[in-house]
């Protein structure tokens, strides 16, 4: 037992105050389940139908296919720049995978494999990165929030939706914040935390650590051994997963989000992955990434070990493979046409939610806006 005594303020000499601090021993556990060679612990294996465990291959796969597209199309100058998910798949796929359509997803803007495993299309990405807003809604999606670029900022709105369902008795829902190592360097993920173990809301934060905030290494940003000791602080659980292992992830968010629905409160998961392209379309990774640090990594690849495991249970044969590959080239393609032949967009949509009200101010700025897109097509 530890006993802090402050110094003598009060009348008649006594301590004002004396703080009982009982030792604790914390730890922190690290799951792995599906290891770099696809060898799987058979006795933490969770119980997924062959339909699932493919439907999750196969979100992964689309989702890296979809990212290369996308770098084409910003390369060729058709979309604006974009954050690259290659390497995460299984991060952000697998904790989907363990949600249910009453789940709330409240994402970053790397988990595009989560978003399409929750049903969004292909052709949303397409729309968000070139600047629409509508696409980040699609039916079925009304529990889907729409990515967060302000780094950790989303951590705030998930435990208010968290906090809204505890009022209103919601008991078979729940609420999956999605966030990246540097969102844990920011004051807004922390009052999250706070806030979530204080009213013990149902919400899990899953942390992709890929080892970099922008250019910033992790061991540069905090000196903490891992990121999920920051749950102690809040004391709620919190445990370390590898996040390029979509079996860890998924068994690791199912637990969570069964304690979450039981009453049981937050839970923070840190999925140890690694961001093998850069960080957006504007950036040069190879100025500050060690190459033996990527290539050690490329050997840890989530969509090859899935493979192998897939064809380790008989599932799974390079026929399928070939089948799916040509699918998902055909879905990518479509998508892309449709997007591209889209030209009925409202070009001042963006005046319309600057406030709930009109504003003359911002009437006259959508004047002026509308006037001089008038003035450039009549140039054209």
């Amino acid at each position: 037992m530890i006993v802090n005594t402050c110094e003598q303020h009060a009348a008649g000499g006594k301590p004002a105050y004396e703080l009982d601090l009982r030792e604790r021993t914390f730890k922190i556990s690290h799951l792995q389940i599906l290891d770099e060679k696809g060898n799987l612990d058979a006795e933490r294996e969770p119980n997924l139908s062959a339909e699932d465990l493919i439907k999750l291959y196969r979100t992964m796969v689309l989702a890296r296919a979809v990212d290369d597209r996308l770098l084409k199309l910003q390369r060729q100058g058709r979309i604006g720049t974009f954050p690259l998910c290659t390497g995460q798949e299984a991060a952000s796929c697998g904790p989907a995978l363990a949600m249910t359509p009453k789940d709330w997803f409240v994402g970053s803007f790397r988990e595009l494999a989560g978003r399409l495993l929750r049903g969004e299309p292909i052709e949303n990405g397409f729309l968000v990165f070139n600047g629409y807003e509508e696409g980040n809604t699609f039916p079925g999606g009304e529990r889907t929030l729409p990515i967060s670029i302000i780094i950790g900022a989303q951590a705030l709105h998930a435990v208010g939706i968290a906090y809204a369902m505890k009022i209103r008795g919601e008991t078979d829902s729940a609420v999956v914040c999605f966030v990246g190592d540097g969102a844990t360097s920011q004051g807004d993920f922390h009052e999250a935390m706070n806030f979530a173990s204080v009213w013990q809301v149902p919400v899990v934060f899953v942390c992709a650590n890929n080892q970099w905030a922008i250019s910033l290494p992790r061991e540069k940003q905090t000196h903490s051994q891992t990121l999920a000791q920051k749950a102690i602080a809040y004391d709620m659980p919190g445990i370390q997963v590898d996040g390029n292992d979509a079996l860890a992830m998924y068994q690791a968010t199912k637990e969570a989000l069964d304690r979450a629905r039981a009453g049981e409160g937050p839970t923070f998961i840190e999925g140890v992955t690694y961001r093998l392209m850069m960080h957006t379309t504007s950036d040069d990774p190879s100025r500050y990434q060690p190459p033996e640090q990527l290539e050690a990594w490329q050997g840890r690849d989530p969509l090859v070990r899935f493979k192998s495991y897939l064809e380790a249970k008989g599932i799974w044969n390079d026929k399928q493979q070939a089948a799916m590959e040509v699918e998902i080239k055909q879905e990518i393609e479509d998508a892309v046409k449709a997007f591209e032949a889209k030209t009925d967009f409202k070009p001042d949509t963006p005046f319309d939610h600057v406030f709930g009200t009109e504003v003359p101010k911002i009437e006259e700025q959508r004047a002026e806006f509308l006037h001089h897109l008038r003035e450039e097509s009549t140039d054209a």
